[in-house]
């Protein structure tokens, strides 16, 4: 494959792949009115008394997400930290939606990912029936005509503080993709396929309209998980690099607090593993400008959540030449892309996420079948920012943030067949029956290459 480098896919990756975390730098900013406050010694009587409003209750894991001075907090005397987020660079800026109307016939033909898995045999065990899934993201447009089977509007949760609400696509399409990929209407005759389509899907929104995210709000969706049962979390979202040191002994904690508190009630944690190239297992100290003031610097770099306790770290594959009008495909649907990172102990196991020639862009090959097709809504604001309504239909996208639902998908498949399953069996499940690929280096599989009908047919 001609010109797939590193400096030429960070040149094109915003307007190619999909994947909220994507890129070569993340800027990380402290908050200077919100904060994230340890409870475990300190009542909660006491943070009111000091005149901070609460944001967030994570009672579970010991821990209040607070609106106020920092000299409030700090009246406390309890262990805190402020709230930070995250600049990344957003997926896919030059789209091409198609709209619903527009697709006269179902896009199965499309779904290289889905006929790799063997969806339609898995099917005939489990459509997913009977679980429940949570798309932490930029909403999930619960109107699309593929998805409105599947989204629980009244479960659904606005994390930002933003007044959109939820089971819209307020922060973009994105969301929208992912749930697609998990839960796509199979029996409507029309669009696209999910992996498990009898899923129900709760929309838990992280991203405003151009805005960050905030790691306050991503924990407290994964709290929120775990109150309604939900099966399994989907985290196509991420950070890397982000600086160990930075970092903190405090976000560790409670990253690592939530984290394993959703393992241990029933909760499997999913997310991308970052679309940087980067070896995961071996980056040590990485070198560069990362909060852009012109100067280099070193840091012992790790990737998040994907690298968090308990959380499985997904991997992205995908073919060259899908229907490109010549016989057979230059890269096998197993295949690892270019972009994905890697690593030896840092994936657990690699999935569908669509690759790129990137020298075949602007000519007149089908480039972008190899891509992952599925649901998108486009939305629309006004001048004042008022939410005027969204374009429905389908598009191809590419990142680690289209492997990861696939995985979703198949442990509600798993979970589906069976009920008394908790997460580290439904997680081992997928593991065991993943196939193994002899052709690539391990560090990109971790288990293996998902398998879902092999994981339905115990």
């Amino acid at each position: 494959m001609s010109n797939r480098t590193r400096r030429t896919f960070l040149k094109v990756s915003g307007s190619l792949l999909g994947g909220i975390a994507m890129g070569s730098s993340v800027i990380v900013a402290a908050s200077t009115d919100r904060f994230l406050v340890d409870t475990k010694a300190t009542p909660r009587a006491k943070v009111t008394a000091a005149g901070l409003d609460i944001v967030h209750d994570l009672n579970e894991i010991d821990l209040l997400v607070v609106e106020g001075t920092e000299a409030e907090v700090k009246s406390l005397n309890a262990r805190y930290a402020p709230d930070s987020t995250y600049s990344l660079n957003r997926p896919l800026s030059e789209q091409t939606p198609i709209t619903a109307s527009a697709i006269d016939e179902p896009g199965y033909g499309y779904q290289w990912d889905k006929q790799a898995q063997s969806i339609p045999e898995a099917h005939e065990i489990t459509r997913g029936e009977g679980t429940r899934v949570t798309v932490i993201d930029s909403g999930v447009a619960a109107g699309h005509p593929n998805l409105e089977h599947a989204v629980n509007e009244d479960l659904s949760r606005n994390f930002t503080d933003d007044d959109y609400g939820a089971s819209g696509p307020y922060g973009g399409y994105h969301g929208t993709h992912v749930a697609g990929i998990i839960a796509a209407n199979d029996q409507n005759e029309e669009g696209v396929v999910g992996t498990a389509p009898g899923t129900e899907v709760v929309d838990c929104r992280v991203f405003s309209p151009d805005a960050l995210a905030s790691f306050a709000d991503i924990l407290a969706a994964i709290v929120y998980s775990v109150r309604i049962d939900a099966d399994a979390a989907n985290m196509s979202i991420g950070a890397y690099p982000v600086s160990r040191e930075r970092l903190g002994q405090f976000y560790g904690m409670a990253l690592n607090r939530v984290t394993t508190y959703a393992n241990n009630h029933g909760t499997l944690l999913i997310a991308a593993a970052g679309n940087d190239s980067a070896d995961l297992q071996h980056d040590g100290r990485i070198c560069g400008d990362f909060d852009d003031d012109g100067t280099d610097e070193c840091i012992s770099a790790i990737s998040l959540p994907n690298e968090a306790a308990t959380v499985m770290s997904i991997s992205a594959t995908g073919p060259i030449g899908y229907q490109w009008g010549d016989e057979g495909l230059e890269a096998d649907f197993d295949s690892p892309t270019f972009y994905t990172n890697y690593g030896t102990n840092a994936i657990n196991i690699a999935a569908p996420g669509g690759d790129a020639d990137l020298a075949a862009i602007g000519t007149d090959v089908n480039w972008r079948f190899d891509l992952v097709f599925n649901t998108i809504a486009v939305p629309d604001y006004a001048d004042d920012g008022s939410y005027m309504g969204a374009v429905y239909g389908y598009d191809w996208l590419a990142g680690t943030s289209m492997a990861c639902p696939q995985v979703v998908g198949a442990a509600a498949l798993v979970k589906s067949q069976n009920p008394t399953f908790n997460a580290n069996q439904v997680r081992k499940t997928l593991e065991n029956t993943a196939e193994t690929v002899e052709e690539h280096d391990k560090a990109y599989y971790g288990s293996g290459f998902l398998n879902p009908a092999a994981a339905v047919d115990q």
